[in-house]
Formats: structure tokens, C-alpha cells, sequence
């Protein structure tokens, strides 16, 4: 489509757009675009900066895109087992998969990897995802692991500070023993960036070898007593007095 047209549309950008359908992120909506496979009234988009309007005949490789709904959050008791994508090239079963035909369209809010259970929250709203995993939202996030090997409360609190493994740095790291079973032991651990395979290294990184990991708490959000395998919708109004007002204008919620 031409430039000059992005000027004369009142509207949003079609990579929030299709974020906010819960189609994809924002980056990843950009590259649906660089595939060829978005188009506008017919026409096929050349760029995410096009501005679109819900009456348009927006499509994603020729399914048509309605008005996002309002943002929605559920919390999902993810079990051991599923990956957290929408298609794995191994052919691994999904969390999405797990949970075909009884939610909306959704993804999830950062991931769980393959052998972590646990809280795993998922929204049909992109933007909603995006503003949960930014690091500056400094949301919480709380483990509970059960590692082989020996460590005590003197070396867990060495790691209040952060500590640089491998060349990463990541961030303060608040870790409890909570109890020692055999060879192995039950630690209470808190997180603020969730970079990748972070509590793995960091127990590693004391010698710990990780058996079992548990994801209890994002931010506000508990797993609580949620049965493994179900989900449950935060209901709206929660949602509002969690997020705070300046998420709710951004999200249009």
C-alpha cells in the first residue's frame, strides 16, 4: 500500500492492532506483515506503521481480523510436558494445544519452558502481554525449586545483590531453604526480570542441579489452589485494580 496513505487514516497502527486481537506482538506481527500475508481492504501491507480502523477488511493469511475484543487475563496451571508456543518444530504438545477449543484466542505472558509447571498467565490482548513483561513494570516472580545438592541460607543470601554468570548479569535474587529431603532440597525463590533459564543458572551457578521448578506467583496473580491442567479467568474489575490506570488507558481496557 502507499505511503501517502498512512496520513489520511485515523486510527492505530496495525501491528498494535493485530496485538490487541491477541493475533501476535508487536514484533511478531511485524513480521507477519514482512511475509505478505497481511492485507487491508484486499490490498497486502508493506509496512506496520499502516493505520487501520475495525471496519476495515483486515486478514492474516486470508482469515479476517474483527475488533479485539476487551482485554481478558486467565491464569493457567501449566503442567510438566507442555511447551509454551503456538507450533513447535519437534512437534512437542503445546500449552496451546492443551487448551484448544476451550479459551479464545490467546497467548501467553512470557513462557514457561518444557519441564517447569506452574502459573503461566494468558491473554487475548498483546498489548496486555507486552505491558506485564516489561521489566519495568517490576512485577515479582515466585519459584519454588527443589534442586539436588547442598547449599546453605548464608549462599542463598549472597545472591541478594545479583551475581554474573557466564558472562549474563542478572538481577537481585531473594532464595529461602525451606527443607532438605534426601539429596535435595526445597528452596523459596523471587525474581524480578525472568530472563532466560534464570533460576537454572543461578542454582547451578551454587552447585544445584534443578529436578522440579515451580512457578507460584507473577506479580499479583497466585496460582493458589488451581488444579494442574485448569485455568481461571481474573475477573475484570480484579484486573483493573491490578494493573493500575496508567496500563488500563495504554490497553484500552
Amino acid at each position: 500500500m502507499a505511503e501517502k496513505t498512512l496520513d489520511k487514516v485515523e486510527g492505530e497502527r496495525i501491528a498494535k492492532f493485530l496485538a490487541r486481537a491477541g493475533i501476535a506482538s508487536r514484533r511478531e506481527a511485524e513480521r507477519l506483515i514482512e511475509q505478505g500475508i497481511v492485507t487491508v481492504d484486499g490490498k497486502t501491507l508493506d509496512t506496520p506503521a499502516f493505520k487501520v480502523t475495525p471496519d476495515m477488511d483486515i486478514r492474516v493469511d486470508g482469515t479476517r481480523i474483527g475488533k479485539p475484543d476487551a482485554p481478558r487475563l486467565w491464569r493457567f496451571h501449566k503442567p510438566d510436558g507442555l511447551v509454551t508456543t503456538h507450533k513447535d518444530p519437534q512437534g512437542r504438545p503445546t500449552v496451546f494445544d492443551a487448551l484448544a477449543g476451550q479459551l479464545p484466542r490467546v497467548i501467553s505472558v512470557g513462557r514457561l519452558d518444557l519441564t517447569t509447571e506452574g502459573l503461566l498467565l494468558l491473554t487475548n490482548d498483546g498489548g496486555l502481554a507486552r505491558q506485564l513483561e516489561l521489566p519495568s513494570t517490576g512485577w515479582t516472580r515466585r519459584y519454588r525449586v527443589r534442586a539436588y545438592g547442598r547449599v546453605n541460607q548464608r549462599q542463598l543470601d549472597g545472591l541478594q545483590d545479583g551475581v554474573e554468570i557466564d558472562g549474563v548479569r542478572y538481577g537481585p535474587v531473594r532464595a529461602t531453604l525451606d527443607q532438605t529431603q534426601g539429596g535435595n532440597q526445597w528452596i523459596t525463590l523471587s525474581i524480578t526480570e525472568g530472563k532466560n533459564r534464570e533460576v537454572r543458572n543461578v542454582m547451578r551457578h551454587l552447585g544445584l542441579t534443578v529436578n522440579r521448578l515451580i512457578r507460584t506467583a507473577y506479580g499479583p496473580f497466585q496460582l493458589g489452589k488451581l488444579p494442574k491442567g485448569a485455568f481461571e479467568e481474573v475477573p475484570g474489575k480484579q484486573l483493573k485494580e491490578q494493573l493500575g490506570k496508567k496500563i488500563c488507558e495504554e490497553i484500552r481496557l
